[in-house]
């Protein structure tokens, strides 16, 4: 995601590429083809409420760049209620496509075993969530810094024809949506009380993924748990987190209120394929099939991929990076996305694109600030170059604790909504500006 956009923001100002891709000659444990841009984990960017959320926000400020994982991601939208959901296969062929087709860029296949040498000039490395064992050991052999990892889980995915309709309905959580696909763009599947605990006591008792040594230590990310992991949390963690019940009306019993509920989404276009939201698992296979076939609807479900669990990979960027994303020993290097400990689909791809244009500056012999951290892309960008504190710095996605308060209003404080506004309008403003250089 991040190396993609990071191209696409050179050659759009007419800088040339070459652009690196190891698969399909050296694979990955997540990806499944050679695609460019291949989401692996799930197929939402999330919220796109552009006045009230600091995603929907992020989204907005990437468009107004011309981004072309934005534009490809509208182009294979798919309903969500007010999530942007990707068609995960035309998606990818189109950005894959897109700079195969663009003069400026030269596609190479292969593995980077190590840093590249400064003969080759501006670089950025966006390795994405899966960087090899031997490129970061080389990272880390020329930071003289001690790593950080966490593990990224993967959903599992069910054919849509296997789901039983007589327990299962469609409804987004509040109805939300502008449209009736938007509105009926999620499947329910309620549990009752008994139903609940059974399915938290064989999650728990589940046989799960054994880890290597390297990896036994590596902590999880707070924002992409495994269910298994939540649950050993708390009875009730699941009924706060993915399965909470609220906002939903089941219509084949409408009288009674679920204890716990399992939403799925659509994961194509088609309709044919819903990923389990929330339900990243460590689980072994055979233990999924069993553990999941205790969620009413899902008793004979078939899946088209069971869930997974990778290592991730991240530098310690605070300490290691300056303020336009370039290595402090190598500034001929910038990093970008998920490597940088940054988190998420959205935010990997900004900060391809805030790399992309910040080398094609330099290349041109530009100068180009760093956008204001009243943005979106500005609040990132200060949080891991400096705004984070280096000893616990961990993974972050994008949210309003990143932004400069808001002042006030006169009488008294703004509330939430129009709090939220406010951080929104002034970053439009102060984005649009950046744009301008």
């Amino acid at each position: 995601m991040a190396g993609s956009e990071a191209a696409w923001q050179c050659v759009s100002a007419g800088v040339p590429v070459v652009l690196h891709e190891m698969r399909p000659k050296t694979g990955t444990f997540a990806h499944q083809t050679d695609g460019l841009a291949e989401l692996v984990c799930s197929n939402s960017l999330r919220s796109d409420d552009h006045e009230a959320n600091a995603v929907g926000l992020l989204h907005w400020e990437m468009r107004a760049a011309g981004s072309l994982i934005m534009e490809m991601a509208d182009r294979h939208k798919l309903p969500a209620g007010s999530a942007l959901a990707v068609d995960r296969e035309p998606f990818s062929a189109s950005v894959t496509e897109r700079l195969l087709n663009h003069p400026l860029v030269t596609l190479e296949r292969g593995e980077i075993t190590g840093l590249p040498p400064q003969s080759w000039g501006q670089t950025i490395i966006a390795t994405g969530p899966l960087t090899t064992q031997s490129l970061a050991e080389s990272i880390l052999n020329a930071t003289g810094q001690s790593g950080l990892a966490f593990f990224d889980a993967i959903a599992p995915i069910v054919y849509a024809d296997s789901i039983d309709m007589n327990k299962a309905w469609f409804q987004s959580r509040y109805d939300k949506g502008d449209t009736e696909e938007e509105r009926t763009a999620y499947l329910n599947c309620p549990m009752d009380q008994e139903t609940y605990e059974a399915f938290i006591d064989a999650l728990l008792a589940a046989e799960k993924t054994e880890f290597k040594d390297w990896e036994k230590d590596t902590p999880y990310f707070d924002g992409c748990l495994p269910i298994e992991v939540m649950a050993e949390r708390g009875r009730e963690t699941l009924r706060w987190g993915p399965m909470k019940p609220v906002g939903l009306t089941n219509p084949h019993q409408p009288d009674v209120k679920a204890h716990a509920v399992v939403q799925l989404r659509r994961d194509n276009r088609l309709g044919t394929l819903y990923n389990i939201v929330g339900f990243q698992t460590k689980m072994k296979y055979s233990e999924q099939t069993e553990v999941f076939s205790m969620i009413p609807g899902l008793e004979n479900a078939r899946f088209a991929r069971l869930g997974g669990i990778h290592r991730n990979t991240f530098i310690n960027s605070p300490m290691l990076l300056d303020e336009q994303m370039r290595l402090k020993s190598r500034p001929d290097i910038r990093f970008a996305g998920q490597i940088t400990g940054v988190e998420g689909y959205v935010e990997s791809a900004a900060m391809g694109l805030l790399a992309g244009r910040m080398a094609a500056a330099q290349a041109q012999g530009r100068d180009l600030s760093t956008p204001k951290n009243t943005t979106a892309m500005g609040a990132l960008i200060t949080h891991i170059t400096g705004g984070a504190a280096a000893k616990t710095f961990q993974p972050m996605n994008v949210n309003f604790g990143l932004f400069p308060p808001v002042e006030d209003v006169k009488g008294g404080r703004r509330n939430r909504k129009t709090r939220y506004k406010a951080y929104t309008d002034r970053a439009k403003a102060d984005w649009s500006d950046w744009l301008k250089q």
